[in-house]
């Protein structure tokens, strides 16, 4: 965990996702950590769906913070049928605060501990893998994201996965690039 956001590794995410109670709740999940997205991004997409070509998220940031208003979040096969089920899906996103108690109940479920768990654990986690499974690629990677600068780098380099994570992430991440 770091900066108080807690990433999960693959046996983690799954045990997550199992103890999830609802279905549409499993697919808003899934289609915030395969576009490793702001909750508000995907909030914002619900509204805008024509910003989903197929293959990329046309990201416009609501965000005053961010660097870059625009951007393009590439996605994976598993990433393009999680968003095209989320986007038919007929209950939007709920408030942040709601979604953050969801997922902090989730994790007690699933028996995990539940700290730093919350709106940004999927993006934070995505975005793990990726640099993880994608080493060479990490300005593609932070780019589709919506870094620039290299603390980016220096953060999901340090996360400690396992050789067996990595294997299990592979299933995950395939096809990205």
């Amino acid at each position: 965990m770091k900066n108080g956001v807690r990433i999960f590794r693959p046996d983690e995410w799954r045990l997550f996702l199992n103890a999830v109670p609802k279905e549409e709740y499993k697919i808003k999940l899934e289609a915030l950590l395969y576009s490793g997205a702001r909750y508000s991004e995907m909030q914002w997409l619900e509204k805008n769906p024509t910003h989903y070509d197929g293959k990329h998220l046309h990201m416009i940031s609501q965000k005053a913070k961010v660097k870059h208003k625009e951007r393009y979040i590439r996605l994976n096969p598993q990433g393009r049928l999680a968003v095209t089920y989320f986007l038919r899906g007929s209950k939007h996103l709920t408030m942040h605060h709601g979604w953050q108690q969801n997922m902090f109940r989730w994790a007690k479920e699933a028996g995990l501990d539940p700290e730093g768990v919350g709106c940004k654990t999927t993006r934070k986690t995505w975005e793990s893998w990726l640099a993880t499974m994608y080493p060479d690629n990490w300005n593609q990677i932070f780019l589709s994201q919506g870094h620039t600068d290299r603390v980016s780098l220096e953060f999901y380099l340090m996360c400690p996965f396992e050789e067996e994570d990595k294997k299990e992430m592979k299933f995950y991440t395939d096809g990205w690039l």
